[in-house]
C-alpha cells in the first residue's frame, strides 16, 4: 500500500530568537554599543556638535563590558548556544574592529594612506577573531578552557580608542593631530595612523601569546 507523503511542517516563527540565551541577548549590547558609537560618529560629522563624538567614545567601552559579561554569564547559567561564538565574533569586529577604525577618520586620519593602514587594521581584526575561532578547540585545556591568546584579543583596540580621545579632549584633531602629517609623493600618512598598524600587527602575531583569564 503506496504510503502519504508526510506532510511538511511550517517553520516557527521567530525560531532563532528562541535559541538565544541570556549571554546571546548580552552580546548583542556589545553589537548595539558598536553601531551606536559609528552613527554617533556619523552624526558628529553631520553636524559638529562635540557631545556626539563624546558618545562615540564612551560607547565602545560599553561594549567592552558587554563582551566581558557574556562568556561569564554563559558559564553562570550552564548555557550556550550555538550561535553564541559567531555572535560574538560579529559583535566584537564592529565594536573592535569597524568602530575604532571609523574613529580614527573621524578625528582626522583621512589622507590615501592612512586609510589604507586602517583597513589592514580591520582586516587584522577580522582575521584574528576567524583564527581564534577555529584554533579555539586545539589550545583548550581539558576543562574546555581557552589558556591563552595568539595574539592581542581585538578588544585591545580600546587603548586606541583612549589616546584619540585624549587628543579631543585637548583639542587635538583635524589639522592639530599630534605628530603631523607626511607626504609622500601625492599619498598623505598621518604617522598617527601607524599605531593602528602596531595594533593590527600584534592581532595576527602568532609569537605574541597573552594569558586568558
Amino acid at each position: 500500500m503506496p504510503m502519504e507523503p508526510q506532510q511538511k511542517r511550517e517553520p516557527r516563527h521567530f525560531s532563532m530568537i528562541r535559541t538565544f540565551t541570556s549571554a546571546d541577548f548580552v552580546t548583542l549590547g556589545n553589537a548595539f554599543s558598536g553601531s551606536g558609537s559609528i552613527l554617533a560618529q556619523m552624526q558628529y560629522l553631520a553636524t559638529g556638535l562635540p557631545h556626539w563624538l563624546w558618545l562615540a567614545f564612551g560607547l565602545l567601552p560599553l561594549a567592552f563590558i558587554f563582551d566581558a559579561l557574556d562568556g561569564r554569564i554563559a558559564r553562570w547559567r550552564f548555557q550556550s548556544s550555538p550561535l553564541g561564538a559567531d555572535l560574538d565574533s560579529l559583535a566584537d569586529v564592529i565594536s573592535f574592529g569597524m568602530a575604532p577604525a571609523a574613529l580614527a577618520f573621524t578625528v582626522g586620519l583621512r589622507g590615501e594612506l592612512d586609510v589604507v593602514v586602517l583597513l589592514y587594521f580591520v582586516g587584522c581584526g577580522i582575521s584574528r577573531l576567524a583564527r581564534f575561532n577555529v584554533t579555539a578547540a586545539t589550545l583548550a585545556d581539558n576543562t574546555g578552557k581557552v589558556k591563552y591568546f595568539e595574539g592581542t584579543p581585538i578588544p585591545t583596540s580600546l587603548a586606541l580608542v583612549m589616546v584619540l580621545a585624549f587628543f579631543f579632549w585637548k583639542g587635538r584633531i583635524g589639522d592639530a593631530l599630534p605628530f603631523g602629517v607626511w607626504n609622500l609623493g601625492s599619498l598623505r600618512l598621518h604617522p598617527l595612523a601607524l599605531l593602528y598598524f602596531a595594533s593590527g600587527s600584534a592581532m595576527i602575531s602568532k609569537t605574541l601569546r597573552i594569558p586568558k583569564f
